[in-house]
C-alpha cells in the first residue's frame, strides 16, 4: 500500500490500522470547540505530522491518518475527507473549504480484481499557500501547485501548476495568478 502497490482492502492488518484511526477520529470529531489543546494532541496522535497553527474543523475523516502530513498555519473547514491509502502532503498556509475530498484510492477497472477487493493508491500533494474552494474533489495522483486556487466544486483530475486558477468539471486552468 505504501509504495502504491495493489493491496487487499480487507487485509486484517490494514483493518486494525483503520480501526485505530476511526477511534481517534471519533474523539476528535466529538471534541468541544473550546478544547483546542486537546484537538491538537489528537491530531498529533493521528496524523503523520501537523504544523504549528494548523486547524482542521470537525468533522474530519481519513482512512489511516499516518499517511497525511499537513504544514503550518493551514486551515481546513468542516467536512474534510482525506482518504489516505497513499500519502497526502498539504503544505504551509493552505486554505481548504468545506466538504473537500482528497481521494488517493484507486480501484481496478476490470471486474474480477475489483470483486476480489484489490485496491491501490496514488499520492496527492497540495503546495504552500494553495486554496481549495468548497466541495473540491482531488483525484489520485494529483499535485496542486504552490499559490494555486481551485474554484468551488471543481474536480481535479490532473496536476495544477503553481500560481494557476483552475475551475470546472474536470478542472481546467483558466488563467495565471502570478506575473
Amino acid at each position: 500500500m505504501l509504495a502504491g502497490d495493489p493491496y487487499l482492502a480487507d487485509d486484517p492488518a490494514l483493518a486494525a490500522e483503520a480501526l485505530r484511526a476511526h477511534e481517534i477520529l471519533h474523539r476528535y470529531n466529538a471534541s468541544q470547540p473550546s478544547a483546542r489543546a486537546d484537538r491538537r494532541r489528537i491530531l498529533e496522535e493521528l496524523l503523520g505530522s501537523v504544523g504549528e497553527g494548523t486547524e482542521i474543523r470537525p468533522p474530519f475523516w481519513c482512512d489511516y491518518g499516518y499517511q497525511t502530513r499537513i504544514g503550518a498555519r493551514t486551515f481546513a473547514n468542516v467536512g474534510l475527507v482525506a482518504l489516505d491509502v497513499a500519502a497526502i502532503t498539504i503544505g504551509d498556509d493552505v486554505q481548504i473549504g468545506p466538504n473537500v475530498q482528497l481521494l488517493t484510492a484507486t480501484h481496478p477497472l476490470e471486474p474480477e480484481p475489483r470483486r476480489a477487493k484489490w485496491e491501490a493508491g496514488e499520492p496527492i500533494a497540495v503546495g504552500d499557500n494553495a486554496w481549495l474552494g468548497g466541495g473540491v474533489i482531488v483525484s489520485p495522483g494529483v499535485t496542486i501547485g504552490r499559490d494555486a486556487v481551485v474554484g468551488a466544486g471543481a474536480v481535479v483530475t490532473r496536476d495544477i501548476p503553481d500560481g494557476a486558477l483552475a475551475v470546472g468539471v474536470p478542472a481546467r486552468v483558466v488563467r495565471s495568478l502570478v506575473d
